[in-house]
């Protein structure tokens, strides 16, 4: 600076006449939307620069600048308006100067000016976030620790078009609204701030002044780590530190077919899994899980582990299927780094991670999404289409692009930045019908008069398109319980591009089959075989999940008949019987254990149980399964494919015994024979048909001792006789044990 400045100020205590009054009652009433624009050091009008500070609170204001001169401001509001004028320019470099501030206890502060930086989203960021097609949104709207200008601070973006005003608040000012108020950048929607000083760690939400002049304080939508109790702010948080170990796992995920390989998923809710009871009965860490999950799910053979909702939930209750903070692991375990330190353990240890995801619907806590500038903005004004009444939440507008754009963007958040495999997508019959649990009257068709959502159906064709272009080698997964056609069919074909699906009918007619006492069983064969005439309709997860042992319905071992023998018996055949039929599988934890009371999600599974020799059968049992499931290519190979299955007999309903091979290309490996006694009696020398002459290997007796079974029928090997049965030119002969199934493997 050649010359001081030297301020002429003008004005009085009761108004500027530097500043209009269209620019002064907005701002000292706090509903400007372009503070950028008045405050900072700027060009007068008239000539000159002007230096103009906005500080509710201050004594007295200086800019202190780099040289060591000092330019006094003059009080010219008492709200806290600040000016000074020069015929000079006054340097407006970010770095040129400071604000020091004296308070009315005498105190002082010093800082660097937020509204000397020019904004940090560009016109292509507006425009691709204007038509939805931002599909990196994560990375410019939210909280960002960045430098400028060699300046550490971090730059707020959000999106509230309909707000008159927009301010970040926090710690660092006192949560008071005056202080940072942001800037909308046109007609987009979007406003923004940079604000020096603002440090990682820092808590901090947004303060929105709707439409209608009322004033409230929402979370950020794209907020990284967010508290989960009563506070509910968010921090501020830097993503960029995390070293990532598992480049082996994701070289080779790229490359991998996910329908010709084995999938068993175990199903885990984090906060429930494990518990500390010497400890007030916290559960556990992520750093804690990375050790102890990963261990046992490692040791029991699963594949992956999919995971109830981790992004950050208030409500324990909902299981985190009532998202808030949807770019948020939860703090409830520890930090985003430490929730991919997890993952990086589990693909190290060769495990998958699925995410349960929902963009069907958001609760309505007054901090979240829910009329968040003052509008239904991600939801929709009208509660025949924007309310579930059952679950009390809304439901996204998957009519607007800037919502859109939010959902897919997040679902690629999760893919890109904790290196998630894949995402299971919660609800979607919820999505895809405008009448879903809703009477006549309750809902309003489509501009064709159906009862399809033709806009949820666009976005879930989007988001599955999105996810496998960018992303190969993920998978997407349906939970959806109609006969919708075309779930796990791609885009291109005419289906809505999911990889799998949930095969909720599987679970249905399998659970009310397994409920029967055996002596009824035969009676309902029927409800074992129909899965196989749409076995291949879509590509099929079988599914024992949470849904099944909560809400009264029982642990899955209580579902079982008969007496605490055969209801052992009867879970150890159903599984057994999930194991070897077409589909990937999952189950829920717990489920591995026989655990006798239903899931709570507030309590540790009963691992004490596994003291005792039917839990621990039943346990190794489930190892024993995967193991076969990951040797035998039989059970893979052609798993979405009716060449890979055969019916050897369903027809002896009387007996309660069907029995069929599942099959592989020549040259790929054994098919092998199953055989499923469902009644707990012995059948004596039950004649088999079977595909080939020779030696018929045992590998899999679910009645072993080892599994906590009879043990009462031992079998080797079997060799095969020219007798014909069941269209088959040999047969075998053979025990079965009761409540049982046997894999052998064909020579």
């Amino acid at each position: 600076m050649n010359k001081s400045p030297k301020p002429t100020p003008t004005g009085s205590l009761s108004a500027s006449v530097l500043l209009s009054p269209a620019d002064l009652y907005p701002l000292l009433e706090c509903r400007h939307c372009d503070p950028h624009r008045i405050l900072g050091v700027r060009s007068h009008h008239e000539g000159g620069t002007i230096a103009r500070i906005f500080y509710p609170g201050a004594s007295s204001v200086n800019l202190s600048f780099s040289s060591g001169e000092k330019l006094p401001l003059t009080k010219v509001h008492a709200d806290g308006l600040f000016e000074a004028e020069s015929v000079n320019e006054i340097p407006s470099d970010p770095i040129a100067y400071m604000i020091e501030v004296t308070l009315a206890d005498g105190s002082s502060i010093h800082f660097r000016d937020a509204y000397a930086f020019a904004p940090m989203l560009g016109e292509l960021d507006l425009y691709l976030l204007g038509q939805g097609e931002h599909l990196e949104a994560y990375k410019i709207l939210g909280a960002h620790p960045r430098s400028i200008l060699g300046i550490p601070g971090t730059s707020f973006a959000v999106w509230a078009p309909n707000a008159q005003r927009v301010s970040v608040v926090g710690d660092f000012n006192a949560w008071d609204g005056r202080r940072n108020m942001m800037r909308r950048l046109g007609g987009s929607g979007i406003w923004e701030i940079f604000i020096p000083g603002v440090a990682e760690g820092e808590h901090y939400k947004f303060e929105i002044r709707g439409p209608h002049g009322e004033v409230f304080l929402k979370t950020d939508p794209y907020g990284f780590f967010a508290q989960h109790d009563l506070r509910t702010a968010c921090m501020v948080t830097d993503l960029g530190r995390f070293s990532w170990s598992d480049q082996n796992w994701m070289q080779r995920r790229a490359l991998r077919n996910a329908y010709a390989e084995p999938m068993s998923v175990y199903e885990v809710h984090l906060g429930s899994w494990r518990r500390r009871p010497e400890e007030k009965d916290r559960p556990l860490s992520y750093l804690e899980l990375s050790v102890e999950l990963v261990t046992y799910v490692k040791e029991m053979g699963f594949t992956h582990v999919e995971l109830l909702p981790v992004m950050e939930h208030p409500f324990d209750g909902s299981w985190g299927y009532q998202v808030v903070n949807f770019f948020a692991p939860s703090s409830r375990f520890g930090s985003p780094d430490e929730f991919r330190h997890l993952i990086d353990a589990l693909h190290r240890a060769g495990i998958g991670v699925i995410l349960d995801w929902v963009p069907g619907h958001f609760p309505k806590d007054a901090h979240g999404l829910a009329r968040f500038d003052g509008t239904a903005l991600y939801e929709h004004e009208d509660p025949r289409l924007g309310e579930h009444r059952d679950w009390g939440t809304l439901i996204f507008n998957y009519g607007r692009n800037e919502v859109r754009n939010f959902l897919i963007a997040n679902a690629l958040f999760w893919l890109d930045q904790y290196h998630i495999d894949g995402l299971r997508v919660d609800a979607v019959a919820s999505m895809l019908y405008l009448d879903y649990s809703r009477e006549a009257g309750e809902w309003i068709p489509n501009r064709f008069g159906g009862r399809e959502n033709l806009e949820a159906i666009e976005f879930l064709k989007a988001f599955n398109t999105a996810c496998y272009a960018r992303h190969p080698g993920v998978i997407t997964i349906a939970e959806e319980s109609t006969a919708w056609p075309g779930v796990s069919k791609p885009v291109y074909d005419g289906g809505l591009g999911f990889g799998f699906k949930w095969n909720m009918g599987w679970m249905n007619d399998s659970l009310r089959y397994i409920a029967r006492p055996p002596i009824y069983r035969k009676h309902h064969q029927g409800d074992i075989t129909f899965s196989m005439l749409y076995a291949y309709h879509e590509h099929f997860v079988l599914v024992l999940s949470h849904d099944e042992v909560v809400h009264g319905k029982g642990s899955l071992l209580n579902k079982m008949p008969g007496d605490d023998w055969q209801k052992a018996a009867n879970l150890r055949m159903f599984l057994s019987w999930m194991w070897t039929h077409p589909g990937k599988k999952l189950l829920f934890q717990g489920c591995e254990i026989g655990q006798w009371r239903e899931w709570d999600h507030s309590h540790s599974l009963d691992w004490h149980l596994l003291e005792h020799q039917p839990h621990a059968g039943l346990q190794r049992l489930v190892r024993r399964l995967n193991e076969i499931y990951r040797e035998e290519t039989a059970l893979s190979l052609l798993d979405d494919s009716p060449e890979g299955f055969e019916w050897v007999d369903f027809h002896d309903a009387e007996n309660t015994v069907w029995s069929f091979l599942r099959k592989t290309p020549a040259g790929a490996g054994n098919d092998l024979l199953v055989v499923v006694n469902a009644t707990p009696v012995v059948r004596h020398k039950y004649r088999v048909g079977v595909p080939c002459a020779g030696t018929y290997e045992q590998i899999l007796n679910s009645d072993a001792e080892v599994f906590g079974g009879s043990g009462c029928v031992h079998i080797a090997n079997i060799e095969s006789t020219e007798i014909g049965a069941h269209g088959k030119d040999h047969s075998i002969t053979i025990d079965l044990p009761p409540l049982a199934v046997l894999i052998l493997r064909v020579p």
